[in-house]
C-alpha cells in the first residue's frame, strides 16, 4: 500500500480537488493499491497519517509539494512521520521539489524527488521499488548518490543513465551540509519529456469526495477545478513552470475537455469550471472548439482560465464570440508589469507590452469579460521606480476598464537563467540550503512573493504596495462579490476617493478599520 499525500493548501484548510494526486493515481490504478489523503480535510495531518499507515501497513508516503502553506506543513509533518516510521520511503513530487531538489534531499526524511510532470516516473519508481530493482536510471529522477569516484570532470556530471541522460551532481547540500561527491549527496537526472495528457488515463474520481471540492464562486454555485493541458510554451524568466516544461505545451482535445465537462454537469451538478492550466488559451483553435462543443452540448456554465495577453490579441471576433457565448466569466492574465524596460527583462517573449495590455482590458470591456491582471512590482534593479511605474500603470487600466481585478505579488526570483535572477543574485541573493531554511518565516513570506527580506528591497516599498492595495480596493472594490451591496460598495468608494484622487496611500488606518466592521473581499487575500 502507498499513501498519497496532499498538505494543507491554504490557511483557511479550504478543501481545493487534489488534482496532481489524481493524476498520479490515474496511472497506478489497477497495478498498485494506494489511497489519497488530503490534509486539507484533516484536523491533524500527522495523526490521520500515522493511523493510516499502521492500519494499512503502508511503506510509501508520497507528498506534492508547493510552495507556501504545503511546504511548511510537509516538512514538519514528513520529518514526525520519518521519525515514527522509519522504513517508510518518503517521496516528493510538484513544483517545490522540481526547482530545490538539493535541499528536499539533504532532509534526511525525503528518499527521492520525482521532477516535472512525474505521472510516467513516479509510476517507474514505484515500479521498480516493488520489484526490488534499482531505480536510479530513471530519467527526472533526483535521489541520494554514493558517491562520484576518482576522475570527476566538468561542472556536475557524475555519470550517465540508461538512455545516456547525463546525471547531475548538486552544487550544494545541508542538514548536514554534503559536498559534492561525498557518498550521500543529492544527485539528479535529467529532466523527463513531459507525458501527452491525451495518452494519459482518466482521473480516478471515485477515490475522492468530490461534493467536498464543489465550492461557490462568481462564476457560478457549484464550480470545480480541472486541469486539461501541461505546460507553457514560453520562456519568462521569473516562472517556476519554465524549469518545469523548457518551453513544451501540450493539451487534452477540445472533444476530450467538453466530455469531462458534461461528465462534471452529469454527475454533480457543476455549473461552473475553473481551468487551473498554466496557459488554458494558447491555441485559439482549440478554445474555438471548446467554445463551440459547451454550446451544441446546451451547458450553461461558467468558465476561467490563464492566458497570455499577446496571445488572446490574436484570437478572432468570432473566437471571442464563441468563448462570451459558452460562459467564459474571466480570464487571468500576466500583465506583470507597467513598464516596457521591465516586461522585455522578464524575456516575456512573443510582443507583450504595456501597450497591449491596455488593448485587452478594452476588448475584454466590450465582451463583459473580466479581465483578472496580475503585477510583479519591485524588480531589479530599481525597485523603487518600478513599484511606481507599476502602480501608476494600474491606476490606467482601470481607468479603461473598471472591472479590472487587479492581483499584485513582490518579485521573487526563480533559479532559472536569465537577467533578473543574475542580478539578484549580484546583490548577494541565494536560496536556502535546507528545508528547515525554507520553513522560517522569512522565507515563508517568500515562497507567497511578500517578501521584503531580499536584498534589493526595502521596507518602505512593500509598505507602499500594501497600502496602494488597501486602497485600490475599497476605491474599485471587486466586481466578483456577488454579495457586496451598492450601498457598501457607496460607501468604500466614499471613504477612499480623496486618497485614491490625490494618489495617497500612506497609513489607511480608517480603510483598514472599516473592513473590520463591514469585511469586504481583498483579492490578493481571499482570492474570488
Amino acid at each position: 500500500m502507498l499513501i498519497l499525500y496532499n498538505p494543507p493548501s491554504n490557511a483557511q484548510r479550504k478543501p481545493i480537488l487534489p488534482m496532481s494526486l489524481l493524476a498520479l493515481g490515474a496511472v497506478l490504478e489497477g497495478e498498485h493499491d494506494y489511497l489519497i489523503l488530503d490534509g486539507n480535510l484533516e484536523r491533524d495531518p500527522v495523526d490521520a497519517l500515522d493511523r493510516t499507515i499502521r492500519e494499512t501497513g503502508a511503506d510509501i508516503l508520497a507528498v506534492t509539494v508547493m510552495p507556501g502553506p504545503q511546504l511548511n506543513d510537509a516538512v514538519p509533518t514528513c520529518k514526525a512521520i520519518k521519525a515514527r516510521h522509519p522504513d517508510l520511503t518518503i517521496i516528493w513530487g510538484g513544483y517545490f521539489p522540481t526547482q530545490h531538489w538539493e535541499a528536499c534531499l539533504n532532509a534526511p526524511y525525503v528518499d527521492y524527488v520525482v521532477r516535472g510532470h512525474g505521472e510516467v516516473i513516479f509510476k517507474g519508481l514505484i515500479d521498480a521499488l516493488r520489484r526490488g530493482d534499482d531505480p536510479t536510471g530513471l530519467p527526472g529522477l533526483a535521489f541520494r548518490g554514493v558517491g562520484t569516484g576518482e576522475g570527476e570532470v566538468g561542472i556536475g556530471v557524475v555519470g550517465l543513465t540508461d538512455n545516456n541522460s547525463p546525471i547531475h551532481q548538486s552544487p550544494i547540500g545541508n542538514s548536514p551540509v554534503l559536498e559534492p561527491g561525498e557518498p550521500g549527496s543529492p544527485v539528479s537526472n535529467s529532466m523527463a519529456p513531459i507525458p501527452h495528457p491525451d495518452r494519459l488515463p482518466g482521473w480516478p474520481y471515485h477515490r475522492v469526495d468530490v461534493p467536498r471540492y464543489i465550492r461557490s464562486t462568481f462564476m457560478g454555485s457549484r464550480t470545480m477545478t480541472h486541469h486539461s493541458s501541461y505546460g507553457c510554451p514560453f520562456f519568462c524568466n521569473f516562472c517556476a513552470v519554465v524549469n518545469m516544461v523548457n518551453g513544451r505545451w501540450l493539451a487534452h482535445s477540445a472533444e476530450r475537455v467538453a466530455n469531462d465537462v458534461e461528465m462534471f454537469v452529469d454527475r454533480w451538478g457543476i455549473n461552473a469550471v475553473e481551468f487551473d492550466d498554466n496557459n488554458f488559451f494558447t491555441a485559439e483553435a482549440r478554445v474555438a472548439e471548446f467554445s463551440e462543443r459547451i454550446l451544441a452540448a446546451g451547458l450553461q456554465i461558467g468558465w476561467w482560465g490563464e492566458a497570455r495577453i499577446d496571445t488572446m490579441m490574436h484570437y478572432s471576433e468570432r473566437t471571442w464570440e464563441l468563448m462570451r457565448d459558452s460562459g467564459l466569466k474571466m480570464v487571468f492574465l500576466g500583465a506583470e508589469s507597467g513598464s516596457n524596460a521591465t516586461l522585455l527583462r522578464m524575456n516575456k517573449g512573443g510582443k507583450a507590452s504595456t501597450e497591449k495590455t491596455l488593448e485587452i482590458a478594452r476588448k475584454m470591456a466590450a465582451y463583459n469579460i473580466v479581465p483578472e491582471m496580475s503585477f510583479v512590482l519591485g524588480n531589479p534593479p530599481d525597485p523603487d521606480e518600478d513599484t511606481r511605474q507599476t502602480i501608476e500603470f494600474i491606476r490606467t487600466v482601470k481607468q479603461v476598464n473598471p472591472a479590472t481585478e487587479i492581483i499584485m505579488y513582490m518579485y521573487t526570483p526563480v533559479p532559472l537563467a536569465g537577467e533578473l535572477y543574475e542580478q539578484a543574485k549580484s546583490t548577494g541573493f541565494v536560496f536556502p540550503e535546507t528545508l528547515e531554511g525554507w520553513i522560517d518565516p522569512s522565507w515563508q513570506e517568500f515562497s507567497q512573493r511578500r517578501s521584503i527580506s531580499m536584498p534589493w528591497l526595502n521596507d518602505p516599498i512593500r509598505r507602499q504596495i500594501t497600502n496602494f492595495q488597501w486602497v485600490l480596493n475599497a476605491y474599485h472594490p471587486t466586481t466578483t462579490d456577488t454579495g457586496m451591496s451598492s450601498l457598501k460598495r457607496t460607501t468604500l468608494r466614499a471613504a477612499s476617493a480623496w486618497r485614491y484622487r490625490l494618489g495617497f496611500y500612506d497609513h489607511p488606518l480608517e480603510l483598514r478599520a472599516l473592513h473590520k466592521v463591514m469585511s469586504y473581499q481583498r483579492p490578493e487575500t481571499t482570492g474570488f
